[in-house]
């Protein structure tokens, strides 16, 4: 199978699951996504409102973004998306956002944190506490981070949702405090959550993958530094994210978001190599230690992922091979102080 084209990468990760109609035929009320523009918000919305309909269910989806981009809420409203443009940040434009029985949260800042660590901590940080107000009398399923765990040692399986947290660096201490803010006003109002702490989701465009592979196929050294890295596929993690909302719990539900395979970052540099026909160049130690989760819990409650590495591995470098699209943003993944 070769995806060649946006909108064959677009059909594939929003194709819904049988669970996926399942749950959507079992919700009550609509869905609304805040932070619905992002990297995944789109085709996460696409997936739910394919769902309902082909669970045969009339279900508003509503997807929520500033909107930088005519053409991402084009696109949503083409794929049967209700939209609504608004400033989260903004207390007024909250209020107007239609009221709903099932909240998917997306809305993060991580990248350009560094030197500008106070926009951080607001959207991560106070950001949570207004949308847990709004929003009080739903079931909110809240995208979190492995970036709350320690370095763990890589031959450790990664961290499970029992570990302590110890976020390294003032990014995933933000994340942290969403954590904390989401679980006070869950205490306080009953509210139903799930915080999933995702690590990482790839997709053609984006991801741990697309970054190794592109160094590797323009001959730029892969940084070793974090030897090892959890992937999963963007439609596989959108599906359990939409189906984390029966999760839903009060205190919150924590749960692992990522595949279930320790993978070496020389390994993964060493596969691309043989797809484009290249020796990789490396550079940087291998650490004993690495950001790793344990989503044990996630494949007993939802299965495992129904694409494996290897293939995610294949069709990245068909994508870049062919000179496919990418959103340009870098995943930094090999950052170990947590300076984003």
């Amino acid at each position: 199978m070769i995806i060649a084209s946006e909108q064959e990468l677009d059909e594939l990760l929003s194709r819904p699951a049988k669970a996926d109609a399942e749950l959507m035929a079992r919700l009550e009320g609509p869905l609304v996504i805040l932070g619905a523009g992002g990297k995944m918000g789109p085709t996460l919305a696409r997936r739910a409102a394919r769902s309902a309909a082909e669970a045969g269910v009339s279900r508003r989806v509503i997807a929520v973004s500033r909107y930088s981009s005519d053409e991402t809420r084009q696109k949503l409203e083409e794929w049967g998306v209700e939209t609504a443009s608004a400033d989260l940040m903004d207390r007024g434009q909250l209020a107007c956002l239609p009221d709903a029985g099932n909240v998917i949260y997306l809305a993060a800042r991580k990248f350009g944190s560094t030197g500008a660590e106070h926009l951080t901590w607001g959207m991560n940080a106070w950001l949570p506490g207004l949308v847990a107000e709004r929003y009080r009398s739903a079931r909110i399923v809240a995208m979190s981070s492995g970036n709350i765990y320690p370095l763990v040692p890589v031959s450790s399986g990664g961290a499970s949702e029992s570990m302590p947290l110890d976020p390294v660096g003032e990014y995933g201490q933000s994340v942290l405090a969403r954590e904390r803010i989401l679980e006070f006003f869950s205490i306080r109002y009953g509210t139903p959550v799930t915080l999933v702490r995702l690590n990482y989701a790839v997709e053609l465009r984006y991801g741990v993958l697309l970054d190794i592979g592109s160094a590797v196929f323009e001959r730029r050294p892969v940084d070793l530094s974090m030897s090892n890295v959890n992937v999963i596929w963007q439609g596989d993690a959108n599906s359990v994210i939409l189906r984390s909302l029966e999760l839903c719990a009060s205190p919150p539900a924590a749960l692992n978001l990522t595949g279930p395979e320790t993978l070496s970052v020389r390994w993964i540099a060493w596969r691309f190599g043989s797809h484009f026909g290249v020796e990789p160049l490396f550079q940087g130690v291998e650490a004993g230690t690495a950001l790793l989760n344990n989503a044990a819990k996630c494949h007993r409650l939802f299965g495992y992922p129904s694409v494996a590495p290897e293939q995610l591995i294949e069709w990245t470098a068909q994508w870049i091979g062919m000179g496919g699209s990418t959103l340009g943003k870098p995943t930094k993944f090999a950052v170990r102080d947590g300076r984003f």
